[in-house]
């Protein structure tokens, strides 16, 4: 028989920090809950890109995926993960890997809304032999997940080396994933050409608004070795990588199109304006923004609509629409009410911004509130004129005198590209 007192001694202080569990995770389980009944009220419930989805028969509830992710995306609810912040995860996969009874799976798209991903195996190599897709194209804008897939696709080409006289490879690109398997081929010692469009490197990034803050998760670069970089700004990160090309002696053709890639007997053969290059493989590391999409609308061809903001400073003292619900539209927006002078209004055709992260969220409501910027929600864009727009609003028309718009409609995928080359495109509806 256990003596009373001696269970009290040991019982209490078991009791006790049992209870402050219990207690905690119920604050947590609360907080989460509210989160998500935010979100839902919101109408923030579509991810922007890859994302978790959690099987609530495996699920146990352990919080180890809530843990490990770093955007708070994921809570507890009921005792099961949940995705109660969908528009801050950034497809990271932190928490799928952190799950210890591997409940979670990282997929694409939602049942209401399909992404376009070309098919890819493993190896990132596509159903074409010999044409690899790695970074954004891919799927995977995130940054650090498109340095790393550039790194190991070249791994995977470097396994299958050409012979004769032909190239190893020609790396298409030079943002992320471009710049890190260029590095990568540079350290297999392969035989390459790294074409770039742009007259610099960065790719997407270097079409980001200035200043905005990117990369915030270490990175491991071929010949460079693991770089802890931190919250960046775009400028930084260029400069960063531009030190790297300048030490290492990256060659890279800057201001060359790749406009057609074909089959050949013997790999491919990828054309630009100024060569023909006979390669075993071809890597795509190039961006899906690098065709804008359009609004189709009378005037979108005036001199004064553009499709990314580069120099907020040229719209000083103008009136100027922002097209887009985006992090990249909110971004532009904000850099150019904070202009001297400047009046900006955004329209966007959604009911809320469900692809943009708490941070613009939270910036561009201290603007609304400070009157820097007007927003017009279920608002689409009908016609553009010299010195005015008119924009459709539920139903109520409204025309705003104007003296510049940026498109920030997102891109097209290169479909046109794919299809001639033969890569197979899916479109994603929350599958992996």
């Amino acid at each position: 028989m256990i003596d009373p007192l001696l269970g009290l001694v040991y019982g209490a202080p078991l009791a006790i920090a049992v209870g402050l569990y219990v207690r905690r995770q119920r604050r947590r389980e609360a907080r989460a809950a509210a989160i998500l009944r935010e979100s839902e009220d919101a109408g923030l419930t579509e991810p922007p890109s890859l994302h978790p989805v959690v099987d609530p028969i495996l699920c146990m509830g352990s919080g180890a995926c809530t843990q490990a992710c770093p955007e708070a995306a994921l809570g507890i609810v009921d005792g099961q993960a949940y995705l109660v912040n969908p528009t801050a995860c950034i497809g990271h996969g932190a928490c799928a890997a952190s799950c210890p009874v591997e409940a979670i799976s990282l997929v694409f798209g939602t049942e209401r809304r399909g992404v376009d991903i070309p098919y890819v195996k493993p190896t990132f190599e596509t159903n074409v032999p010999g044409v690899y897709i790695a970074g954004e194209l891919g799927g995977m804008g995130l940054i650090r997940k498109a340095t790393e897939q550039g790194r190991q696709a070249m791994e995977a080409i470097a396994r299958h080396r050409a012979d004769g006289g032909r190239l190893d490879v020609v790396i298409v690109g030079a943002g992320p994933a471009g710049l890190s398997a260029t590095l990568g081929a540079m350290a297999h010692k392969l035989r390459f050409v790294t074409v770039e469009q742009e007259q610099c490197l960065g790719g997407t990034v270097y079409h980001y608004p200035r200043h905005k803050i990117v990369m915030t998760h270490p990175v491991t670069l071929p010949l460079v070795g693991k770089v802890k970089l931190g919250e960046i700004g775009k400028e930084s990160l260029l400069a960063f990588w531009q030190g790297i090309i300048d030490r290492v002696g990256v060659p890279i053709r800057f201001g060359e199109r790749a406009e057609k890639i074909a089959r050949s007997e013997q790999g491919v053969v990828v054309r630009t304006p100024w060569a023909e290059y006979h390669a075993r493989s071809v890597l795509l590391a190039i961006g899906r923004r690098g065709t804008p999409r359009t609004l189709d609308v009378p005037g979108e061809d005036l001199p004064k609509v553009v499709y990314r903001l580069v120099e907020p400073e040229q719209y000083r003292g103008k009136r100027v629409l922002v097209v887009g619900g985006g992090d990249s539209a909110l971004e532009a927006a904000l850099s150019v009410a904070a202009e001297p002078g400047a009046r900006v209004t955004v329209s966007y055709r959604g009911e809320a911004f469900g692809r943009v992260k708490p941070k613009t969220r939270q910036r561009l409501s201290a603007a609304q509130g400070s009157g820097q910027l007007d927003v017009m929600l279920h608002s689409n864009v009908v016609r553009i004129g010299e010195r005015d727009v008119l924009i459709d609003q539920a139903g109520t028309s409204a025309v705003l005198e104007n003296d510049g718009v940026i498109i920030c409609a997102g891109g097209i995928l290169p479909t046109s590209m794919l299809r001639d080359t033969g890569v197979l495109v899916e479109t994603k509806f929350g599958t992996a």
